[in-house]
């Protein structure tokens, strides 16, 4: 089956700016992860495409290629190499590709040669919390620990010992590549010095080793909006990893499970539940006190009220998680038989089935399953 375009896997138009396709795929692989999505094939298969393609769009040597030859840029096999090829130096995605392939191609065709590594923003970070079904109603502020990358507090994220900073490469000027001709093909591919970003450590922090971050675990403080269900998503703005060079920080994502509850059943924004009558409040009629969510409620039975019927508690449900009112509570009656019956008790109830001598199974029409005798 022929691959998909992969701007159309993504969701973009051609001329998509970074920002937008970077959006797009943030999007999409939240959207379809595997964690959110559990034993779902067709979400693993939707995040693998919307992988492979956010791989070939973010490099502006790959997506050149892409833009002029479509996916038979990607297609040439290992025959082409020539001697001493070998093929897990050149693999689809591997810095020998980017570096070499990628920024070759991008030469002869007149494409824009590999940028120097600008800001980088942090990854994201996703905790899975538990929470009671009241919790999750009316929300709550609770505080978590976790651990995470923090900028180092040394060198302030920059990786370097006090009273240095990084210095341009001397090799690329600071240009995260190098270039070489040969004959009439310029070559270009990320300058080995400094790995493309630009600059290097003379002197790296000690206490990150250069990395420009450390490890932590945090205390931080969650507020969960009233509304949330399973599988909810609350963000916290800047509290995921930390950027890189310059870059912004990630975001942190609190995923919501909800512990099942004795008494309620939450099917979205609305609630159930079951209350048992007794056959004469049944019968005749009653008022009885019903639980809810925010407390005691009086419900009106009508009499005559058959073991089953449901009645709705209006807006007694869970508040809508974007805001604009609640769900409603459905209660089931359960009509309850006595047991343990005095001799008087009994002689009434018999005396009640003289006044009224129904049948309520009178209804039933079953004509049974003829015998078939078998066939010699």
């Amino acid at each position: 089956m022929a691959k998909r375009d992969y701007y159309d896997v993504l969701g973009v138009k051609r001329g998509a700016s970074e920002h937008e396709i970077k959006k797009a795929f943030r999007k999409l692989a939240r959207q379809h992860h595997p964690d959110l999505n559990p034993g779902d094939k067709t979400a693993e298969q939707r995040f693998k495409d919307v992988n492979e393609a956010y791989e070939v769009l973010s490099d502006s040597s790959k997506r050149s290629q892409y833009d002029r030859l479509g996916h038979a840029a990607f297609a040439a096999g290992p025959a082409e190499a020539g001697p001493g090829f070998r093929p897990e130096e050149f693999a689809f995605g591997t810095g020998a590709f980017r570096d070499v392939f990628g920024d070759f191609f991008g030469s002869i065709f007149g494409g824009p040669g590999r940028p120097a590594a600008g800001p980088e923003t942090g990854a994201d970070i996703s905790y899975s919390m538990e929470l009671d079904i009241e919790d999750a109603v009316f929300g709550t502020q609770t505080m978590i620990s976790l651990q995470r990358d923090v900028a180092c507090g040394d060198c302030n994220g920059m990786g370097t010992e006090k009273g240095t900073k990084p210095e341009t490469c001397q090799t690329c000027r600071g240009t995260g590549q190098v270039t070489t001709v040969r004959g009439a093909i310029r070559l270009s591919q990320t300058c080995p010095g400094c790995r493309g970003s630009g600059s290097v450590i003379r002197t790296p922090c000690k206490t990150c080793r250069g990395t420009g971050r450390t490890r932590r675990t945090e205390r931080v403080q969650v507020k969960i909006p009233p509304g949330v269900d399973n599988g909810s998503r609350v963000r916290l703005a800047g509290m995921g990893e930390p950027g890189r060079d310059g870059g912004a920080p990630g975001d942190l994502y609190i995923i919501t499970r909800i512990r099942p509850h004795e008494f309620f059943e939450r099917i979205g924004d609305n609630l159930y539940c079951a209350i048992p009558v007794t056959a004469v409040e049944a019968a005749l009629g009653a008022r009885v006190d019903v639980p809810t969510i925010e407390g005691m409620a009086s419900l009106a039975i009508p009499p005559g009220t058959q073991s089953g019927k449901q009645f709705r508690l209006r807006g007694k449900g869970v508040p809508h998680l974007k805001g604009g009112g609640a769900g409603d509570q459905y209660v089931t009656i359960q009509v309850a038989t006595p047991e343990d019956l005095s001799d008087e008790a009994r002689e009434t109830l018999r005396s009640f089935q003289k006044l009224h001598p129904e049948n309520p199974r009178a209804e039933i029409r079953f004509r049974g399953f003829a015998r078939r005798t078998a066939r010699t």
